[in-house]
C-alpha cells in the first residue's frame, strides 16, 4: 500500500519543497492550501513523479474544512501515514500597532491550524496505532524576536500543545510520533507577501537557508521520529542562548530589530493574511545569492541528549576525582 503524506501550506516555500521531496521518494502526497492556481500547479508537479497526488483547497483555520480534507485524502489516496503542519502567516509590525483581528488571524493560521491538522490526523492514525505528525515551527518559537509578536506567540503555543498531547499519547500507549521542527531564516516567498506595517519590506537575516534543507529535516522526522529537530546553526544557537542566558538573548534580539527590515522604504503591504496572494511563486524567495545550499545541517533531540549525557559523565568523573584526591591525605595521615 502506498505511503500517504499530507502537507498543509504545500503549494509554495517549505511546504512545496517538502511535498516534492516526499513525492520524489515514493510517497503519495496531498497538499492543502487556498490558491487554486498554485494548487493545480503543485498537483501536476507532484504527479510527474509517478505517484498519486491530490491538491485540496481549504483554509486550515477552519477545523471542519481540515477534517473534510483528511476524509478526502483517506478516501482517494489511502490511509494517512504522515501529516505535516506547515501553514502559517505573520504580521511584521511593532506589537502595539497590530490590530486584534490581526492577532486573531495569525493565531488561527499559525497555531490553531496545527491543532486542527493534528486532531484530524489523529482521528485516523489512532485507530491504526501508526503514523507521524510533524509540526513545522521556528527558532522564533524558542527565542522570540521583535516585530513578529503574534507569530512568535503562536509558535510558542504549538510547542505547548504538542508537549501536552505527546504525554497523553505516551500514557495511552499510542504509537503515533510527534516532532517539532524548528526552522531558521529560509529563502521562501513568505518575505514577499507577509503583511507589513513598518514602512520597509521584510528582510531575511543571515544566515539564510535553502527550503530543501527544511524538507530534508521534515522527511527525516517522519522516517526517523525524534522529539525535536533544529534546522540550521542559527536555530540551534537561539535555543542555547535562550536556555543559558535569556537576558542576554533579549538584548541581542533588540539589537536585531533593523536586520529584519530592508534598508529602502517601501509602502506597507496587506499581504496574504486574510486572502491568498495570487500567482505562481515556487519554493524559493528572493534571497538566492545569500542562501546556504547545505542539505544536512540539522540536529535532533537524540543528539542533544547524547551530548548532555556525555557532559554529565565527564562531570561525574571530575567530581569523583576530586573526592578521591580529597580523601587521599586522610588515608596517608591514618598510616602514621
Amino acid at each position: 500500500m502506498a505511503r500517504v503524506v499530507v502537507v498543509t501550506g504545500g503549494t509554495s516555500g517549505i511546504g512545496l519543497a517538502t511535498a516534492l521531496l516526499f513525492a520524489a521518494r515514493g510517497w503519495s502526497v496531498a497538499v492543502i492550501a487556498r490558491d487554486q492556481e498554485r494548487l493545480d500547479a503543485a498537483q501536476a508537479a507532484l504527479a510527474a513523479h509517478g505517484h498519486p497526488a491530490l491538491a485540496i483547497s481549504a483554509d486550515v483555520s477552519d477545523a471542519q474544512a481540515v477534517d473534510a480534507a483528511a476524509e478526502r485524502v483517506e478516501r482517494e489516496l489511502g490511509p494517512i501515514r504522515a501529516w505535516v503542519n506547515n501553514a502559517m502567516s505573520t504580521v511584521v509590525s511593532p506589537a502595539d500597532r497590530i490590530t486584534p483581528d490581526e492577532y486573531r488571524r495569525v493565531t488561527e493560521t499559525t497555531y490553531l491550524s496545527q491543532v486542527f491538522g493534528t486532531l484530524a490526523a489523529l482521528r485516523h492514525m489512532k485507530a491504526r496505532n501508526r503514523g507521524a505528525i510533524v509540526q513545522v515551527s521556528s527558532g522564533l518559537g524558542i527565542r522570540a524576536a521583535p516585530l513578529q509578536a503574534p507569530y512568535c506567540a503562536a509558535k510558542f503555543a504549538v510547542s505547548g500543545f504538542t508537549d501536552a498531547l505527546r504525554a497523553e499519547l505516551i500514557h495511552d500507549a499510542v504509537d503515533v510520533s510527534l516532532t517539532v521542527v524548528y526552522l531558521p531564516a529560509v529563502n521562501t516567498p513568505q518575505f514577499n507577501w507577509a503583511r507589513t506595517r513598518t514602512g520597509h519590506g521584510q528582510n531575511a537575516p543571515d544566515p539564510v537557508f535553502d527550503p530543501r534543507l527544511c524538507a530534508e529535516a521534515i522527511h527525516y522526522a517522519v522516517e526517523h521520529p525524534r522529539r525535536e529537530i533544529w534546522v540550521g546553526r542559527s536555530s540551534l544557537m537561539m535555543a542555547v542562548a535562550q536556555a543559558v542566558a535569556p537576558g542576554l538573548a533579549d538584548r541581542k534580539a533588540a539589537d536585531a530589530w533593523e536586520s529584519q527590515l530592508e534598508d529602502h522604504p517601501v509602502p506597507d503591504r496587506a499581504g496574504n493574511l486574510f486572502d491568498p496572494v495570487p500567482g505562481q511563486v515556487g519554493a524559493e524567495g528572493r534571497f538566492g545569492e545569500r542562501m546556504k545550499h547545505t542539505r544536512t545541517e540539522f540536529w535532533t533531540s537524540r543528539e542533544r541528549d547524547l551530548v548532555v549525557l556525555g557532559l554529565a559523565g565527564v562531570a561525574a568523573l571530575g567530581v569523583a576525582g576530586l573526592l578521591t584526591a580529597a580523601r587521599a591525605p586522610r588515608r596517608l595521615l591514618g598510616r602514621r
